[in-house]
């Protein structure tokens, strides 16, 4: 039977302080006016548009297919988290599984609710870029509309950033892959959403929320099933102690 394994130790003041730090400097973000800014770069006055609002690489590739690539690896780690229950060989990886699925699943569940509840509006909606909405911070009352915004956190950005699930999962057995799987979570993540930020579906900091709402879920859940269940060293019988 395969052992245990002893989760490395976690500085929480870098885990937490970190998001903590980001989720600060947004708040703060909003007395300024850079979401509006680099908005206003992907915009071309000259059409109208948002510079990637019909690119097929931006909308079919980095939109469409990288997600469903994402949704089909959430279902093939579902599918090997429940065999881990019945294939014997699997048996040791079980709790690793059960952690990715649920960062996978809580990553890409909080963004619906939380559109719903704010309402804020994407840029492309907006009538500083030839939308019919007005303009609202995220801390600010939104404005009388009869089609209320749902661009609060970025939702396609989840598409990569929930990747820091793999981190954490692999974090303790597999160090080096799980430092790798930490650097694509980034890379991704900060490339679907300078992707929808050029075709004028999100702010900067729409996407920087959901990078802080998504390694906190990866956190949650790698310390509420691996790191809290540390295994006990129980010294061998017939050995003295140290």
């Amino acid at each position: 039977m395969q052992q245990a394994t002893v989760p490395r130790p976690i500085n929480f003041w870098l885990y937490l302080g970190i998001p903590a730090a980001t989720a600060l400097g947004l708040i703060l973000l909003e007395l300024t006016s850079v979401d509006m800014d680099l908005a206003t770069l992907f915009f071309d006055n000259a059409s109208g548009q948002f510079i990637g609002r019909h690119s097929y690489l931006l909308e079919n590739i980095l939109h469409d297919r990288v997600k469903q690539g994402v949704m089909v690896m959430g279902i093939m780690a579902l599918v090997v988290f429940t065999a881990s229950f019945f294939i014997k060989r699997l048996f040791g990886w079980r709790r690793e599984l059960g952690c990715l699925v649920l960062a996978l699943g809580l990553s890409t569940a909080f963004v619906t609710p939380l559109k719903k509840i704010t309402q804020v509006q994407c840029p492309w909606s907006l009538t500083q870029f030839g939308g019919t909405e007005t303009y609202s911070k995220l801390l600010e009352p939104r404005p009388a509309t009869a089609k209320p915004g749902l661009c609060w956190p970025g939702g396609h950005a989840t598409t990569g950033f929930c990747l820091f699930a793999l981190f954490f999962a692999l974090r303790d057995r597999k160090p080096r892959l799980a430092r790798a799987a930490l650097a694509v979570a980034f890379v991704a993540g900060s490339v679907l959403s300078l992707g929808r930020m050029m075709q004028g579906a999100h702010f900067l900091s729409h996407n920087l929320w959901t990078a802080v709402f998504c390694w906190l879920i990866g956190l949650g859940s790698y310390y509420l099933i691996l790191y809290r269940h540390r295994p006990v060293n129980v010294p061998a019988i017939g050995r003295g102690a140290a």
